[in-house]
């Protein structure tokens, strides 16, 4: 019996990476590359996902209606972020350059990256990899900065950003 200690941010990530590339034949290695994260980081998270009922191991698929309830009501409760200093990084929450047309905002938000472009208000990113695994696809870009709306944003914007993320899962 496989035990469960709970899940960890970059679970999420690798859910919603496995929805993006649901046409393709992904090995581990691959999408481990792909986002930056270990082989075993990999196996690891698709064991707890299976466990919470977010992944079908059998047949390589996530709960799509389970994960998307997670995301609405749950995560930010279990993943919740505070905002720290200002810092040189890459654009999240409503910064991201597909919302920032939508919403006019004084605070910038950035994921803290040593190579990032843009100074705002860092919030730290699911998990450690996020910002390679977001200039490596720009549809998961948008998604985990969707995600971040949820964890900091307004009801408005929140609004919005679950629009996004429910294109993808539902």
């Amino acid at each position: 019996m496989t035990s469960h200690n709970g899940m960890r941010p970059q679970d999420i990530v690798l859910l919603l990476k496995i929805i993006l590339w649901e046409t393709k034949e992904w090995q581990y290695r691959e999408i481990a590359n792909d986002l930056n994260m270990s082989i075993s980081d990999v196996s690891h998270s698709l064991n707890r996902s299976s466990v919470a009922g977010l992944f079908q191991p059998d047949r390589r698929k996530v709960a799509r209606q389970k994960l998307h309830e997670f995301i609405k009501y749950g995560l930010h409760v279990v993943f919740p972020v505070l905002p720290g200093p200002i810092a040189t990084g890459m654009l999240t929450a409503h910064s991201h350059p597909f919302y920032h047309e939508q919403f006019s905002a004084e605070d910038i938000y950035i994921w803290p990256d040593l190579n990032g472009s843009h100074r705002g208000q860092s919030i730290l990113p699911l998990y450690k990899g996020t910002t390679i695994a977001a200039q490596n696809d720009e549809i998961l870009y948008k998604l985990l900065a969707s995600i971040d709306i949820l964890r900091v944003g307004r009801p408005r914007e929140i609004n919005a950003a679950m629009g996004v993320i429910e294109n993808y899962l539902l």
